[in-house]
C-alpha cells in the first residue's frame, strides 16, 4: 500500500491530467488513506505538510501571502484561500528564519496568524466549511495543485529568510496613520459617498493635491538620506468584469503620482512601482476612485437612451476606459499645480535648484527599477467600441474643475497607449 506522500503525489498527478474518472479514483485511495490505523490522519499531515512546502517556494519566487490570497480566491474560491491562510499560518509557526514585521502585518490582515499546536489545520478547515470528508480532500488537493503551479513573479521585496545582501534594499511604506493620510482617507470617504458627481470630483481633487504636496516634502526629506533605497512596489487588483478598464485605471493613477505600472493580465493584478509615499497614494486613490467609476457608471447606465440596442458590456467598458483617461488627466494637474507651487516656495527660500533635480532623480530610479523587473514589458494600444459610452465616461469624470490650478479643456484620446 503507497504511503501518505505517495497517496497525495497520484492525486496531484492525476487531477493535473486530463482523465477524470483516474482523478476520482486517486481521491478515493486519498478517502482510504494508507490502511493502516492513523491512515487518514497520515493522509491530512502529507496534504499539509506539501501545502506548506508549496508555499515556502513561493515566497523567494516573487509572491508574498496577499498575493497568494487573492490569486485562490480568483481561480478556485475563498473557502480554497481560507485553507491558504490556514497552511500560511501553520508554516509560520514552524518558521525560524528572521520574518520582516511587514510579513506579519500581511498575515494579520488575512487572519492567518493561529494554527493548529497539533497540525489538524485540514481538518479544522474542512469541519469550519461545513465538508464532509471527500469534499474536503478534492478542495484540498485542488488548491495544492494551484499553489505548485504558480509562476515566478517580481520580486518586490526581501521574502522571510534573506539576507540582507541577498537582495537590493527597497524602501519600506509610508506612515499609515499620519495626519495628512488621514485628512486623504476622509476626503475620497466623502467623495465615495457623496450623490452629486461635481463635490465627488472637488474632493478627490483636494485628495490629489495633499499626496502630491506631502510626496514633495517625503522626496526633499530623503533627498539629503544616505542609504541608497531602491523604489518599491504593491499589486493591486484587477479582476474581472471590465479588468482591462480597471488596469487603465491604475496606470493613470500611478502616472499622476510619479510611478510606474505594469499589468499582468493572467494573473489578475497590476504592479505599481515606486517611492514609499508615492504607492500608498496610488492604492488609496485607487480603491476610491475604483469606487467612484462603478457609481458613475451605473448612473451613467440609468441615464441611456430606452431601447438604444447597445450592448451593456460594450458600454461599460468604454465607458471606464475614458474616465480612467481623463481622471488621470485631472490628478495630472493637481499633481502638477502642487510641484510648480513648492518650486516657486523653494525659489522664495534660495532652494531652487533642490527640488526639480531631486524629482527627477527619484523618476529616474523608478523607471531603472521597472526595466530590471519587467524587461520585457510591451505597450498595447485602446480601442473604442462605444462612442456614446466614451463620450459618458469623459462627462462623468469632468463635470467639475478641480480646485487644484484650474480645469483644463477635456481631451479625446482614444489612441492612447494603455495600460502596460
Amino acid at each position: 500500500m503507497p504511503d501518505a506522500d505517495e497517496l497525495v503525489a497520484n492525486a496531484l498527478a492525476a487531477v493535473r491530467g486530463t482523465d477524470v474518472r483516474q482523478a476520482e479514483r486517486q481521491l478515493d485511495q486519498l478517502m482510504v488513506g494508507t490502511g493502516a490505523a492513523d491512515g487518514t490522519t497520515a493522509v491530512d499531515a502529507a496534504l499539509l505538510r506539501r501545502l506548506v512546502r508549496g508555499l515556502s517556494w513561493l515566497w523567494p519566487r516573487g509572491w508574498q501571502p496577499v498575493d497568494v490570497d487573492r490569486i485562490t480566491c480568483r481561480r478556485l474560491d475563498a473557502r480554497a484561500a481560507r485553507l491558504v491562510r490556514a497552511a500560511m499560518a501553520a508554516q509560520r509557526r514552524d518558521q525560524a528564519e528572521p520574518v520582516p514585521a511587514w510579513w506579519d502585518d500581511q498575515l494579520r490582515e488575512l487572519a492567518a496568524t493561529e494554527g493548529g499546536a497539533d497540525g489538524s489545520e485540514l481538518t479544522g478547515w474542512a469541519s469550519r466549511e461545513g465538508l464532509d470528508r471527500a469534499d474536503a480532500l478534492r478542495a484540498a488537493v485542488d488548491t495544492l495543485a494551484l499553489v505548485e503551479s504558480l509562476p515566478p513573479i517580481a520580486v518586490l521585496r526581501p521574502p522571510p529568510g534573506t539576507s540582507g545582501a541577498a537582495l537590493p534594499r527597497t524602501a519600506g511604506t509610508a506612515r499609515s496613520g499620519s495626519p495628512m493620510l488621514d485628512r486623504v482617507r476622509a476626503l475620497l470617504a466623502k467623495a465615495e459617498s457623496t450623490t452629486f458627481p461635481a463635490e465627488a470630483e472637488a474632493l478627490t481633487g483636494k485628495a490629489q493635491e495633499l499626496i502630491a504636496r506631502h510626496s514633495i516634502d517625503e522626496a526633499l526629506l530623503a533627498a539629503g538620506s544616505e542609504r541608497g533605497d531602491l523604489p518599491g512596489g504593491v499589486r493591486l487588483s484587477t479582476d474581472t468584469p471590465y479588468a482591462g478598464a480597471k488596469a487603465l485605471l491604475v496606470q493613470e493613477v500611478a502616472a499622476a503620482n510619479r510611478c510606474e505600472a505594469v499589468w499582468s493580465d493572467d494573473l489578475g493584478f497590476a504592479t505599481v512601482l515606486g517611492w514609499p509615499a508615492d504607492l500608498v497614494a496610488v492604492e488609496l486613490l485607487y480603491t476610491s476612485l475604483l469606487v467612484q467609476a462603478t457609481a458613475a457608471m451605473l448612473r451613467g447606465r440609468a441615464e441611456r437612451r430606452a431601447g438604444s440596442g447597445r450592448r451593456t458590456k460594450v458600454w461599460d467598458e468604454s465607458f471606464l476606459n475614458a474616465f480612467a483617461l481623463r481622471i488621470g488627466e485631472r490628478l495630472r494637474t493637481a499633481t502638477e499645480a502642487a510641484t510648480e507651487a513648492a518650486d516657486q516656495a523653494a525659489a522664495e527660500t534660495a532652494g531652487a535648484e533642490r527640488l526639480l533635480p531631486v524629482l527627477a532623480a527619484r523618476g529616474e530610479a523608478v523607471r531603472e527599477r521597472l526595466d530590471t523587473l519587467f524587461p520585457g514589458v510591451t505597450r498595447h494600444r485602446l480601442s473604442v467600441r462605444d462612442a456614446e459610452g466614451w463620450s459618458s465616461g469623459t462627462s462623468a469624470a469632468d463635470r467639475a474643475s478641480l480646485d487644484v490650478g484650474g480645469a483644463r479643456k477635456p481631451r479625446q484620446v482614444p489612441g492612447r497607449p494603455g495600460p502596460r
